[in-house]
């Protein structure tokens, strides 16, 4: 049996939906972002206790259809942006349509109607939170950072930045490191 799990967006959401339903008895399970098999019968008493068991922790059992397509295309971006070295070989609505079994257009719609902006969009918001994620961690310069998240340079880095945040990289850089400082020198007198 196929689950669809809403809010499950991380490395952590994983293991704790592999916990919870190995609390819960099973032993045959794979667990994805946004969804997890179990390989053994479910009675409707067995999904009754995983949709509390889920809910604890913040998650949602998904049953609507469209719901779970839409789901599945926010995680295929989570997992693209945050979690994966090389962006798709093809352009991504070729990708998504391959991924999810869907023509890219009816796919385009429904996420649109549903999530009030264009899967571009939030494809473009989320690679500015990974910016700025690796801006923090101060491991990568600019350039590869572009490099990294697929931007053309880093003038088209910096401008989709500007955009979205009202903010250069480098002057969110700057405010980071006077965050740092001012954390540094809380008790100092």
């Amino acid at each position: 049996m196929k689950l669809c799990i809403k809010y499950m967006v991380s490395i952590r959401c994983k293991m704790i939906v592999k916990d919870e339903l190995q609390k819960l008895g099973f032993r045959n399970v794979n667990v994805k972002l946004g969804e997890a098999e179990i390989l053994e019968d479910v009675s409707p008493e067995k999904l009754e206790q995983i949709k509390i068991a889920l809910h604890k922790s913040g998650l949602e059992l998904m049953e609507d259809k469209k719901a779970m397509l839409i789901e599945k295309i926010k995680n295929v971006i989570v997992e693209m942006v945050h979690y994966s070295d090389e962006f798709p070989k093809v352009n991504f609505s070729d990708y998504l349509s391959e991924k999810l079994g869907y023509d890219y257009t009816y796919l385009a719609n429904l996420f649109s109607e549903t999530e009030g902006v264009t899967i571009e969009q939030d494809i473009m918001n989320h690679k500015i939170e990974r910016v700025k994620e690796l801006i923090i961690y101060d491991e990568l310069n600019l350039t590869e950072i572009a490099f990294k998240l697929h931007y053309s340079s880093v003038a088209h880095l910096s401008n989709q930045f500007k955009k979205i945040t009202g903010l250069t990289p480098s002057f969110f850089k700057t405010l980071k490191n006077k965050k740092r400082a001012a954390k540094e020198n809380v008790g100092i007198l």
